[in-house]
């Protein structure tokens, strides 16, 4: 019998970047005059940090989303959350990208727009792509 699975750099991806997405939101929320700083972004004034830290916490949580779907293993957990991320990168990229071009966003902020938009791109390809292993 033969199954289809995701292929295999799959689980280390969603690692990395839910890692990758733990730490930063965990830093936005934290410190996030610091982290924005070493972004090469324009640290707002105090009360604007708030939404900072407030933006924080879902970046944290798109990390956390990977991380449990990892803990959890299987296709299918990492299937829905790679699915589920997969717009809320689209959203944010495709938002800092916007942001940037308007003049909304300093230009630091692409670093964001790429990040987010090359996640997309490859979960996307993930989603699609199938390697087929004999069971035994």
């Amino acid at each position: 019998m033969k199954t289809v699975k995701l292929p295999s750099w799959a689980t280390p991806y969603a690692l990395a970047v839910g890692l990758m997405d733990l730490a930063t939101g965990l830093a936005l929320f934290t410190a996030p005059g610091w982290t924005l700083a070493r972004m090469g972004a324009v640290v707002p004034e105090a009360p604007a940090l708030a939404y900072v830290r407030f933006c924080g916490t879902f970046v944290a949580a798109v990390g956390a989303t990977y991380l449990l779907a990892v803990r959890r293993g299987g296709d299918a957990s990492l299937r829905a959350a790679l699915g589920g991320t997969l717009i809320l990168r689209l959203a944010a990229g495709a938002g800092a990208a916007v942001s940037v071009g308007a003049g909304w966003l300093d230009p630091a902020w692409v670093v964001v727009a790429v990040t987010d938009l090359g996640c997309a791109a490859a979960q996307a390809w993930l989603l699609r792509r199938r390697e087929v292993a004999d069971e035994s």
